[in-house]
């Protein structure tokens, strides 16, 4: 019977497949929706989706066992291998539990997880091994991806499976985001915790990796490959890698539990993302959802996140690094996705040196993350973000800001860093402006509406280089703590704005050209001022 059952559904997906077939037999993915490119504010190709030959073949052809047991490594990359060198197709992963190590997608090869398929990634840190690699825009070694792809063509992982990416395996926790009886039963499963006791790790190598990194999660002062394999377990892979690729397509599935960052395409072009789920849990370190970096030409629709860390986030590499490689993500269409939980439901930074241009982002609701509407970079980063334009946000119960420009951002969480931190970072001697000094300019936002936040807004600009050129029309934002707060900002125009704070509505400190529901305002000095704006609710 079940042997008639699995026979039957092999059947009506051929069937499906056939239904899809395009001339010659190849099987287009995805589709064209003109709807997607009308009335952009900016030109932008349409985003080339891959199209597969009619073909498929199972993994278990190749000797994989869905019993959560074997090891399906090998199985895997010989069905996505033994496709690709057949000129593509498609590559079935079953229902079942499938255990692998890490799989490497080749240009026209579909990886199609079906229903009730999943893919468990082994936690064996041996599995993986140490490569040259980018992370957190550095160039660096880390261990390589659970799912990865360089220099492919024609691309998709689809279907309504889930890769689940170990992460617990991998990742350090704090001690302040668990409860103490999660705590006491984190110790109880062995690794070790810092000096302080605050911070847990899986191995001692991980701590060992922690303490040789002096900047974010990038190790220093390493020379053999003997110190570099004790330090592993530090070296958290993202979950999914994809490099220097084009027409990529990730549809459908869910991806869960990531070592680092969930989904990261670098340098990629004609990429889209729709339909997908992430779920890291929100105490994952460098948990995620998705880091579109240096990409052209990608779109980011009707998905939902739930992350760790930044949810949405646009990147471009950080400082030096990213400024040699030059490459800005451009062209992008964020639609109608939702973000449960984030330290940002929408990002832009903080490794933003190859530029930022040309992204939209319409119809998304954000609940419950740290912050709504987030850009963040610091000095030493350089790259210019311009022709950013965000319409019609919905959130709710938002801990910190709904609107967040912050130039001095020192790598922390919205909330982890103390105002006195800031304070420190912000009373620095005011270089001059160079390669090294980031822009942000020509942003443009309308449509929002937000019930609860820790404040409305806050612009946090450069004196050497302030946020310039900035629009926000048609925002409703209520049961704020704190009203809206401009720092070093110049020509902004806030149209149409309904703020309900506990306290003074607006406040600004050095601010050139400013505009506030048709009240001008120019106080060059850098002394902060509560100013009094219309506190209409709508």
């Amino acid at each position: 019977m079940n042997t008639l059952i699995k026979n039957v559904r092999s059947i009506a997906f051929a069937l499906l497949l056939t239904a899809c077939a395009g001339p010659g037999g190849q099987i287009t993915t995805g589709s064209a929706d003109d709807s997607i490119y009308a009335n952009l504010p900016f030109d932008m190709p349409r985003v080339e989706q891959p199209v597969f030959p009619d073909y498929q073949v199972s993994i278990s052809d190749f000797g994989a066992k869905g019993d959560g047991i074997a090891l399906n490594t090998e199985a895997i990359n010989n069905a996505i291998k033994a496709v690709n060198e057949r000129g593509g197709g498609t590559v079935i992963i079953p229902e079942g539990l499938w255990l692998t190590g890490p799989i490497v997608l080749l240009s026209n090869v579909n990886l199609h997880a079906r229903q009730n398929a999943l893919v468990l990634f082994t936690g064996d840190f041996e599995a993986y091994p140490i490569i040259h690699t980018s992370f957190e825009g550095l160039e660096t070694l880390r261990c390589q991806s659970p799912i990865s792809a360089m220099n492919a063509e024609n691309i998709a992982i689809t279907g309504q499976g889930v890769f689940d990416g170990a992460g617990d395996s991998w990742r350090p926790v704090k001690r302040s985001k668990m409860t103490e009886s999660q705590w006491r039963e984190l110790l109880a499963s062995g690794g070790v915790t810092d000096p302080s006791g605050q911070t847990w790790y899986p191995t001692v190598g991980a701590l060992k990796g922690a303490s040789a990194t002096q900047q974010f999660n990038n190790p220093e002062g390493l020379t053999t490959d003997a110190e570099w394999n004790e330090i592993r377990p530090w070296l958290r892979p993202v979950l999914l890698n994809i490099v220097k690729s084009k027409r990529v397509l990730l549809e459908g599935v869910t991806f869960k539990n990531s070592p680092a960052w969930c989904l990261h395409p670098l340098m990629c072009e004609h990429i889209t993302i729709r339909n997908v789920k992430v779920f890291n849990p929100w105490y994952s370190q460098n948990g995620d959802a998705l880091d579109l970096e240096s990409c052209r030409n990608a779109l980011i629709i009707n998905n939902v996140f739930d992350a760790g860390d930044d949810a949405i986030c646009i990147k471009s590499g950080k400082d030096e690094d990213g400024r040699r490689r030059g490459v800005p993500t451009e062209n992008v269409v964020v639609r109608d996705n939702i973000v449960l939980h984030g330290h940002g439901g929408f990002v832009v930074g903080s490794e933003m040196s190859g530029g930022v241009k040309n992204i939209y982002v319409t119809n998304c609701t954000f609940l419950g993350t740290d912050v709504g509407l987030r850009f963040k970079s610091t000095r030493g980063r350089g790259g210019v973000v311009e022709g950013i334009y965000i319409n019609n946000i919905n959130m709710i119960n938002i801990p910190h800001e709904a609107l967040l420009f912050d130039l001095f951002y020192g790598g922390k969480a919205a909330g982890e860093e103390s105002e006195e931190e800031l304070a420190g970072r912000m009373a620095s001697s005011i270089p001059p402006v160079t390669e090294k000094t980031p822009v942000f300019r020509n942003i443009h936002i309308s449509n929002i509406t937000c019930r609860g936040a820790g404040r409305a807004m806050f612009f946090n600009g450069l004196p050497e280089m302030p946020i310039e050129n900035v629009t926000v029309k048609n925002v409703v934002i209520t049961d704020a703590r704190q009203g809206i707060v401009i720092s070093e900002a110049a020509n902004v125009t806030i149209d149409e704005a309904h703020i309900s704070s506990e306290s003074e509505p607006l406040q600004v400190k050095k601010v050139r050209a400013l505009t506030v529901n048709g009240n001008s305002y120019d106080y060059p000095e850098a002394t902060m001022k509560a100013l009094q704006i219309d506190k209409t609710n709508p």
